[in-house]
């Protein structure tokens, strides 16, 4: 590493360059990343804070994709499903709509639920549950004020931290409250949008007998349409700046390399290995990365921080380990390998052209 030391001394400018460029890159994804996951959050967050282990959906469509927005369960579907898969299922509505109080209005997503099931579910008929944002769109509303919703006046019974579902802000109300809503939008005989499963049991036994599609883990995200659009998207755009990372790190080094082949040819002759030549070359790159990646994290993470005390929901930011060490790490180890495809003049270099054996 004695060459790698030197050469970073003596060329600063140069190293200092490809250090910022490494920084921009890395402040790049990081914050691609945390709206990334941001993102994700405002479509799936209420979804995720259920801790179901199944959900059970309609079956897929014409065009084979599990659409929560296409789902619809009946009441004689979630009995044959109970009944076959050996355990209970809670019903769930889902629905959008405007809710307004006095002159303010908010979009939002409404969850029906059977009161005592879930958390936020409120206990009785004509109550709701609003999240913090719908509370401050609508005049601050608080516990014991009145909302409208669909033309029905509710009484907010509680204001609870955001959940999110479609890039709405979550309310709860009764399942069937929920039904009557799902009524008025033209449902003929609504009872539950999906079925929620917390327990294991025979779910395929279940779906057979009440032509369901039972789905867990990533797959449930994946059938909500604003989170499958937004982050394939958002995670072809990532991938894309990593390669990118490895294709200017690998080009800048190559150059380098290139400059320096007399130098390393005459390293050859005096005696040195082309083992520990490439051992120092590669050293250098790692420093290099290293030292812009970590000063890109430092910017991402301050600037981060900014836009979550200052945006709010306006710009769903994350702050997370897959969003900051993660980027980081990936950058690392790709622009390694960049840098790995300029190491073939290393290997190359003629120690007999620094002798003058090309004269």
């Amino acid at each position: 590493m004695f060459v790698a030391w030197r050469d970073l001394a003596f060329a600063k400018g140069r190293f200092a360059l490809l250090g910022a460029v490494v920084a921009l890159i890395t402040l790049l994804v990081g914050f691609l990343a945390g709206l990334t996951v941001g993102l994700g959050g405002q479509s799936i967050s209420a979804i995720q804070k259920l801790d179901a282990q199944q959900f059970v959906v309609s079956p897929p469509g014409s065009d084979g994709t599990l659409s929560f927005a296409d789902s619809a369960i009946s009441k004689e579907q979630a009995g044959k499903w109970e009944s076959a898969a050996g355990v209970a299922a809670v019903p769930l509505g889902i629905g959008q709509g405007q809710a307004n109080r006095g002159d303010s209005k908010e979009a939002v997503t409404v969850f029906g639920t059977n009161p005592g099931t879930m958390a936020n579910t409120p206990a009785n008929n004509g109550e709701i549950v609003l999240s913090e944002t719908s509370a401050i769109q609508m005049n601050n509303a608080s516990a014991g004020q009145t909302i409208v919703f669909a033309g029905k006046t509710y009484t907010v019974t509680d204001v609870v931290p955001d959940q999110w579902y479609s890039h709405l802000p979550v309310t709860w109300m009764t399942l069937s409250d929920w039904q009557s809503y799902a009524e008025t939008i033209g449902q003929t005989n609504p009872f539950a949008t999906v079925l929620v499963v917390d327990s294991a049991g025979n779910y395929e036994a279940g779906d057979n007998a009440a032509a369901t599609q039972s789905v867990g883990g990533f797959a449930t995200y994946m059938a909500i349409g604003s989170f499958s659009s937004e982050v394939g998207s958002l995670l072809m755009i990532l991938s894309m700046l990593v390669v990118i990372s490895a294709v200017v790190i690998g080009a800048f080094f190559t150059v380098w390399i290139m400059q320096r082949t007399p130098d390393i040819a005459v390293l050859k002759a005096l005696g040195s290995s082309t083992k520990a030549l490439l051992v120092d070359a590669l050293g250098q790159a790692l420093i290099i990365l290293v030292i812009g990646v970590g000063i890109g994290l430092l910017i991402t993470t301050g600037l981060g921080l900014l836009v979550i005390e200052t945006a709010g929901s306006a710009v769903p930011f994350t702050l997370s380990i897959w969003t900051t060490v993660a980027p980081a790490l990936i950058l690392i180890v790709t622009g390694l390998l960049g840098a790995s495809f300029a190491l073939r003049s290393v290997a190359k270099a003629d120690p007999l052209a620094a002798l003058g054996a090309n004269r």
